[in-house]
């Protein structure tokens, strides 16, 4: 979300919701107020009297439903919207709402007539519960960025939060190309509001993307990698600031915003800059600071690593797991490679600390995990 200039929109615009600006109690039967209710008991502290919210009950099935319940802020608020898929199940005269990041939502997503069989088994692994012990030391995403691979955007902000300037900095801002925005990784789709999609992936992870124009109409629909989800715009229908077109990408893991930084998508590596919409990335030793360009190369595989020379330009080969061995050749900083397995040798320092990993790469060679992005300490294909 690049905060410069406001732009204008309606929530009149949202279509077959039920939008309600104030807390109500939850009446026998009224599943909007219990889902109102709901949103206003997990968002204390941020709700406000000119934050409607918008109810969308997508899905109903006897007692049950499913839908998104977004929470959101006027246009051109300094603040974007925040918003949950919620399942809710009526008994004894009530509805028992629960929102995304909340531990009763695996369990009634788990036995929810109204959830596909698809989308289930990555709407119970969104556990709400494990948010403290995002990632666990497991930086990788196996996510392209949110357009064409091949092609190359510009970077207008750098790490920032979901909001703004506030923590974690869950967000990039990026425009340019053919302005197709894509889905970073296979999952599910859900439209938010008018102009936000989220996708939920494997692994507890999914991704956000904001102020698109022209954007698809998806309720749990299966998406690819690659799959158009909208164009790049500035559209803040549920509230917010845009300036320019682009596409406000928000990473998410067990159901909050995590640091976006660290993480890899399209093989770059987001790093923090001193303040919200600076930082940079990197791809292998070649840095690109906010404003600048940065090039898809696709997702990086969970078995494989980027080379990281730390500013050289070739990192040796071995036909071993250290120096000691002979040297089998070099491969170039940037590059792509495979680990077959790893085994420990030789101690070397690199840009991401020191180690005694080698990593066997597909071609029979070995090379220090030291100079190599894996988003792992440790090995990602097993011991040799």
């Amino acid at each position: 979300m690049t905060v410069r200039t406001r732009a204008a929109a309606t929530l009149a615009a949202v279509l077959s919701t039920a939008i309600v600006a104030a807390p109500a109690a939850a009446a026998p039967g009224d599943l909007t107020s219990a889902v109102v209710a709901e949103v206003h008991q997990r968002a204390t502290g941020v709700v406000a009297a000119d934050r409607a919210t918008v109810v969308t009950p997508a899905r109903r099935h006897g007692d049950w439903a499913f839908g998104t319940a977004v929470l959101t802020t006027r246009p051109g608020s300094p603040h974007l919207p925040d918003g949950w898929l919620f399942v809710a199940h009526h008994a004894d005269g009530g509805w028992s709402v629960a929102l995304e990041g909340e531990p009763r939502f695996a369990e009634l997503a788990g036995r929810a007539p109204v959830v596909g069989e698809g989308e289930r088994a990555l709407l119970v692994r969104q556990d709400g519960g494990r948010v403290s012990t995002t990632a666990g030391g497991d930086l990788r995403t196996g996510m392209a960025l949110p357009f064409a691979v091949g092609q190359t955007w510009g970077m207008a902000g750098g790490p920032h939060g979901w909001s703004g300037a506030a923590a974690p900095w869950s967000s990039l801002d990026l425009a340019g190309g053919d302005q197709r925005v894509l889905a970073a990784r296979a999952g599910t789709a859900y439209t938010m509001c008018t102009g936000w999609i989220r996708v939920i992936h494997d692994r507890g992870y999914a991704t956000d993307y904001y102020h698109l124009w022209n954007n698809i109409n998806v309720n749990g629909a299966a998406v690819s990698q690659g799959t158009f989800l909208g164009n790049t715009g500035t559209d803040v229908t549920c509230g917010g600031s845009a300036s320019g077109r682009h596409v406000h990408f928000g990473l998410r893991q067990n159901n909050a915003y995590v640091g976006i930084a660290e993480h890899n998508v399209g093989k770059w590596v987001p790093q923090n800059g001193a303040s919200a919409y600076q930082g940079s990335a990197l791809h292998g030793s070649t840095r690109v600071h906010a404003g600048g360009s940065v090039h898809n190369y696709g997702a990086l595989g969970f078995t494989q690593g980027v080379i990281d020379a730390n500013g050289g330009g070739t990192v040796n080969k071995r036909t071993g797991p250290g120096t000691g061995y002979a040297l089998a050749g070099s491969v170039a900083d940037g590059a792509t490679v495979t680990v077959s397995c790893s085994a420990n040798g030789t101690s070397h320092t690199g840009r991401w600390g020191a180690t005694n990993l080698w990593n066997r790469l597909s071609d029979g060679t070995w090379v220090t995990d030291a100079f190599m992005w894996t988003g792992l300490s440790g090995p990602v294909n097993g011991y040799c």
